[in-house]
């Protein structure tokens, strides 16, 4: 396998299927089983799911809201994604952890790092959830500093499309993807990737990135397996 150590990071958006709103159980399904196959070749997973399925800060700020108070009405719903997964991940057999930035001691633990890493080691799949725990960052920010802190060997962010391409290719079909792509040249580009604060700390790190479509099934294979699907981005 190409990879020892992987973050996925998930949006909440991709975990409601074909709906308008909420959770999709047999994408999640699809996820778990995707999950399980990569685990299954010995690589260590940890993974971040973001919550716009169920809340969005962002949005709830424009109508009104304390921007602090709809962000950490966010974070929990991040949970709530991190419970679903880690149920159906638990059901197809794999060993998991929900470890949480918000404490939560009746449904999950605490983050910490060093316990965090010694849960990979372990063999146990591991959600980090509640984003980074703080208002004003997103859960990209949060899936660049846990992959960071865990020392994962890349970023993989699974979407509802299949790369980075020269613009929207729902809105421009002329749209071109990238294989790879720079740092500096999303940058150049005004490319969309990640919030400029994870890119940042990503690229900062030198911690590669490569943005992919989740929802077909056996990408995630690939993409440990090294196969050039999606897009790399990197220093």
């Amino acid at each position: 396998m190409k990879y020892k150590r992987i973050l996925l990071k998930l949006s909440g958006e991709s975990l409601m299927g074909d709906k308008q709103y909420g959770i999709d159980n047999e994408v999640v399904k699809q996820y778990a089983e995707d999950i399980k196959a990569v685990h299954a070749k010995g690589l260590e997973i940890a993974i971040v799911i973001g919550g716009g399925n169920i809340f969005r800060g962002l949005s709830a700020e424009k109508s009104g809201m304390d921007r602090a108070q709809a962000d950490y009405m966010g974070m929990l719903a991040t949970v709530i994604n991190s419970m679903a997964l880690q149920d159906a991940l638990e059901k197809v057999g794999l060993k998991t952890r929900l470890l949480t930035a918000i404490k939560m001691e009746q449904i999950c633990e605490p983050f910490i790092r060093r316990r965090a890493v010694r849960h990979l080691e372990k063999g146990r799949v591991v959600i980090f959830g509640a984003g980074t725990g703080n208002p004003y960052f997103t859960t990209d920010s949060a899936a660049a500093l846990r992959a960071i802190e865990i020392k994962a060997d890349v970023v993989l962010k699974g979407t509802r499309v299949d790369g980075i391409y020269t613009a929207d290719p729902e809105k421009d079909p002329a749209a071109t993807k990238y294989s790879e792509i720079t740092f500096k040249e999303v940058y150049a580009n005004g490319l969309n990737v990640m919030d400029m604060t994870a890119f940042t700390l990503c690229e900062e790190n030198k911690l590669p990135i490569i943005v992919f479509d989740m929802n077909k099934a056996g990408n995630f294979m690939k993409i440990a397996n090294g196969d050039g699907i999606g897009t790399l981005v990197k220093n």
